[in-house]
């Protein structure tokens, strides 16, 4: 009688615990996609400043507007600077004069001296006067280039294609290459580099995966990497990771890499964000499949069976590789985990594991 009570409770038991499937844990190689804040900034980003000292006259473009190297962009006030130049050209005019006159009176003491009407003293004078006019010559040649350089330097012109930035001058302000502030930014934009940090595990992993025996040859076997725009979507174009920076950050702990994107469309701005996007590869790592997982306040756990009864595992995951975690501890290859059916599922119901290719019971 007690033996065939037992029988019924196991068969009731049996009957009342949820069958379902479960499968052992895998080893396998993945790749997974991690994501880095990233900031964007144009190839070049030149300061606009004044190189003389006066008011700014004129403002040929607008902030904003797309202009192409060696275009004017400002004007500063002009007048003194045109002076100077009419003032250093009367200069040289007169220093020729005098150069012409020296070397009539050089040549005419020299005759002279042939017939010893003068003396060997006062042709060395006579030189040393066509000499000092010569220098004359030479200064006031001078000081016409300078002034030219100073007139040229009155209007601002482009030095790179780009975009203008915001001005932080306007006309009427007063304009000196000591000013604090630039005039603006003048951002090349064709191409545009994305300057991003990982921590150093991840840094550690980027050397380990790729081959190469220094920093440079690892950057040229990294494959392209991607930039999702601050609204999610993903940038068109590609990007090659093609800079390293040379120390870790000791306050974060982290180092910054670039990449460089072409612009074609000039879709990129100087000052945008986004998130660099990079595989990464695993070989022989444990694979367990997301939907196999609940996630609890951000922490993952699986369900498997011990002794008839449900079990919640924690896990710790590298990653996620299309429909599969990558874990890192809480399960090794073999372990048995229970695929579907744990929805409502707690710790210690009884649950009997499905047998392959069986049906599970209808509650």
């Amino acid at each position: 009688m007690a033996g065939c009570r037992k029988n019924n409770q196991n068969q009731a038991f049996q009957q009342q615990a949820p069958e379902l499937p479960i499968e052992k844990v895998k080893q396998g190689d993945a790749s997974v996609s991690r994501e880095y804040a990233a900031s964007v900034e144009g190839i070049s980003n030149v300061e606009i400043r004044p190189q003389v000292t006066g008011y700014l006259s004129k403002i040929f473009v607008d902030e904003g507007d797309y202009v192409r190297a060696g275009q004017p962009l400002f004007k500063i006030e002009d007048q003194i600077f045109r002076e100077q130049m009419k003032s250093a050209q009367a200069a040289l005019i007169t220093a020729q004069a005098n150069l012409s006159t020296s070397k009539i009176d050089l040549d005419r003491k020299k005759e002279l001296l042939r017939n010893k009407m003068v003396s060997d003293i006062q042709v060395k004078e006579a030189e040393a006067a066509y000499n000092a006019a010569r220098g004359a010559v030479s200064q006031s040649v001078s000081a016409i280039e300078s002034a030219k350089i100073n007139l040229n330097f009155s209007t601002i012109k482009a030095p790179v294609s780009g975009f203008i930035g915001r001005f932080n001058y306007r006309l009427g302000s007063l304009m000196t290459p000591s000013n604090q502030e630039p005039i603006t930014l003048l951002s090349d934009i064709h191409e545009v580099y994305t300057y991003f940090s990982m921590s150093e595990n991840d840094f550690n992993s980027f050397q380990k995966q790729r081959a190469g025996s220094n920093i440079n040859e690892i950057i040229k076997n990294t494959p392209a990497v991607s930039l999702l725009l601050s609204g999610g979507e993903k940038y068109a174009q590609t990007g090659k990771i093609d800079a390293v920076e040379g120390q870790f950050n000791k306050t974060t702990g982290s180092i910054t890499l670039r990449a460089k994107f072409t612009n074609p469309d000039n879709l990129l701005r100087s000052g945008n964000t986004g998130k660099i996007v990079m595989d990464q590869f695993y070989s022989n790592v444990v694979l367990l499949p997301v939907a196999s997982t609940r996630i609890i306040q951000d922490k993952i756990f699986v369900f498997s069976i011990k002794g008839g009864k449900a079990v919640m595992l924690p896990v710790e995951v590298t990653g996620k590789a299309g429909d599969n975690f990558i874990v890192s501890k809480g399960l090794k290859a073999g372990d048995e985990y229970i695929v579907t059916g744990f929805d409502r599922l707690q710790p210690g119901t009884p649950v009997v594991a499905q047998k392959k290719n069986a049906q599970p019971k209808k509650s």
